[in-house]
């Protein structure tokens, strides 16, 4: 005897053919975005040169700090790699750029920030609710361990375990001195000094960062005692060593977005002639997953 089919053929009826069903969004676990609907995102960035005429200076946002990141690099980063409500963890907090962009995209802020002074100045661009439920910032040194356990506590007050996405933007070097204190990176003797405290930031940061989630690296290079000290790649590679997986190496131009260089460009163009160096006009973005590390084989 034949074995019967028992699955049952599913019948649609079409009442309405003026009328589309919905689809089901086709999103990745990181994002927000319907890849269903691919074509409706031009405005997010999938090449690796990034070009900004300007910085934006909307929603709060400001030029009044000397060496905080452009917006857009968050607007972008946020809107690809993070989903409504997620936290972003910001270990350089500096003036906020990371903070105000979440709270303006739906997302929420874990920022740390060395200066007690700054980290105050920039609570006070938020209402008290929104430093409740949405923003925290934290005054310490991202380098230390007491740091961390702050960030471990906010984030379970916040009812996560982990930050959804990481930003790093750390001082390069000396090129700009933030303050007088040790446990600035932008104090440090040596650039392997610098190196090596970076790195104890972004082992925390790793640490405190989801599994499968995103980290970005905001870095420039450095020109001192007539040579280029490669900042950047340095960083990278201690990312990588970490177990972060370099995703993406993004070049950015900084044309415009340098308060004191573009007010002295002649200056800087005839040391560049009698130098005999070239004038950094870019600087670098990486991209980072933090993945399940392999188990070396015995």
């Amino acid at each position: 005897m034949a074995k019967q089919n028992t699955k049952r053929k599913v019948e649609i009826e079409v009442v309405r053919p003026d009328l589309k069903v919905a689809s089901v969004p086709k999103t990745k676990p990181y994002s927000d975005i319907d890849l269903n609907h691919w074509k409706d995102y031009d405005h997010i960035k999938t090449d690796t040169w990034w070009e900004f005429a300007s910085r934006d200076k909307s929603n709060g946002h400001s030029n009044e700090y000397h060496g905080n990141y452009i917006p857009q690099i968050a607007t972008q980063f946020f809107e690809r790699f993070t989903k409504k409500n997620d936290i972003v963890l910001d270990l350089f907090l500096g003036s906020g750029t990371s903070a105000i962009e979440a709270l303006h995209m739906g997302r929420r802020c874990i920022g740390v920030e060395l200066k007690e002074d700054l980290a105050q100045h920039v609570s006070e661009k938020f209402t008290q609710k929104d430093l409740v439920t949405k923003v925290n910032i934290i005054t310490g040194d991202s380098t230390s361990e007491k740091t961390k356990e702050k960030v471990e506590a906010r984030l379970e007050i916040m009812g996560e375990e982990k930050a959804q996405f990481l930003v790093l933007h750390p001082p390069y070097d000396t090129i700009i001195r933030f303050s007088d204190r040790k446990e600035d990176l932008s104090n440090c003797e040596t650039p392997e000094k610098f190196y090596d405290m970076f790195e104890k930031v972004a082992k925390n940061g790793y640490d405190l960062l989801e599994q499968g989630r995103y980290a970005v690296l905001i870095i420039g290079d450095e020109y001192k005692n007539s040579e280029i000290v490669p900042l950047s790649s340095e960083c990278m590679f201690r990312m990588m060593k970490l177990g972060f997986k370099l995703k993406a190496t993004i070049v950015k131009n900084i044309e415009g977005n340098e308060r004191a260089k573009g007010k002295r460009k002649n200056l800087w163009r005839y040391r560049a002639l009698n130098g005999g160096f070239y004038i950094f006009q870019h600087e670098y973005i990486y991209l980072f997953q933090k993945v399940k590390q392999k188990k070396p084989k015995k």
